[in-house]
């Protein structure tokens, strides 16, 4: 059976997700939803799409499209994903879920009440390096003491990741912290039992602040130290350090190295060393079986409930 899908969003990530699907056998685009008209047909004739739009009302309406990749704008993500699950589609939000614990809780109370597939795009979890740590903790090999990790970009206008403008406005708590504080939990094993934030000015027209520190610690005893910021000029990206009993990994995106600089081998990890691709494999491989995916929305929810914490927090 062919999995035919609609993708909201014909940005920077939407299109990351269509490079993805067309390494995967039995899925294809039947729809695409973009803010504007124009740009979304050349996107959608670039990937042979035939269905473009504007709203993705008109694609949850087609009786073709059995499930849906949000990459939208944060703040549209939580009533977008229930309205997809109301029209009987599975879907797949890109991080992050919500932008408050209410919307994140209200998303998950409509998965459990539909028993759709309902996914999160916290690709962390399937990027080939954190894969590899993974199974090595898995296997009684490591244990994390400390993970240390800088996020870090230069945003100081309203700008998306391929450097185009952007009619909305990212977060680093609620988006970039969230890989984290998700993949930190997820990786201890444990939850999280003590949150710290702190943050830098904020920008006199993003609205937002630029800098912030995260300090996290786990139910195990491990604890986590985040730094992000969009001031930095380089280097850009996520850069993660875990610090265990036995060793010491640097992990850089679907990258991973010792502490020594040297590199490790994570081609053999999965069926591709694209996370996004891998993340997309989970979703449609938990629709056709039926099952609960990797990233499930119920599996991230605790994120977010730390996320309205530290919130709360910055805003005292």
């Amino acid at each position: 059976m062919t999995i035919k899908v609609a993708i909201a969003g014909a940005g920077a990530f939407g299109t990351k997700h269509l490079d993805a699907i067309q390494h995967i056998e039995g899925v294809e685009v039947v729809s695409l939803v973009g803010r504007e008209l124009a740009k979304t047909r050349a996107v959608a004739d670039r990937y042979a799409i035939g269905h473009v739009t504007t709203a993705l009302g008109e694609s949850l309406t087609r009786d073709d499209v059995d499930a849906v990749i949000l990459c939208t704008p944060t703040q549209m993500h939580a009533a977008q994903a229930i309205a997809c699950m109301q029209a009987g589609k599975h879907v797949q939000v890109e991080i992050p879920l919500a932008d408050s614990w209410i919307e994140a809780r209200a998303v998950a109370a409509m998965q459990a009440h539909t028993g759709l597939v309902a996914m999160c795009g916290h690709t962390r979890r399937f990027n080939p390096s954190h894969q590899w740590i993974r199974q090595k903790i898995q296997a009684g090999e490591f244990q994390i003491q400390q993970m240390d990790v800088q996020t870090y970009f230069f945003r100081r206008t309203n700008m998306n990741a391929l450097g185009q403008p952007r009619s909305w406005t990212d977060h680093l708590l609620w988006h970039h912290a969230a890989h984290t504080v998700d993949l930190f939990a997820y990786q201890t094993g444990g939850t999280i039992v003590q949150a710290n934030a702190m943050q830098g000015p904020v920008h006199p027209t993003l609205g937002i602040a630029m800098d912030m520190s995260i300090q996290l610690k786990s139910s195990t005893g491990a604890i986590c130290t985040l730094s992000l910021s969009f001031n930095n000029e380089g280097p850009l990206g996520t850069f993660f350090r875990y610090i265990g009993d036995t060793g010491t990994y640097l992990a850089r995106y679907d990258e991973l190295f010792t502490g020594k600089d040297e590199s490790i081998d994570v081609s053999k990890i999965a069926l591709s060393i694209n996370g996004i691709e891998l993340q997309d494999r989970e979703f449609f491989g938990a629709i056709r079986e039926g099952r609960e995916p990797n990233a499930s929305v119920a599996q991230v929810l605790p994120c977010y409930k730390t996320l309205q914490e530290l919130a709360r927090a910055l805003d005292n």
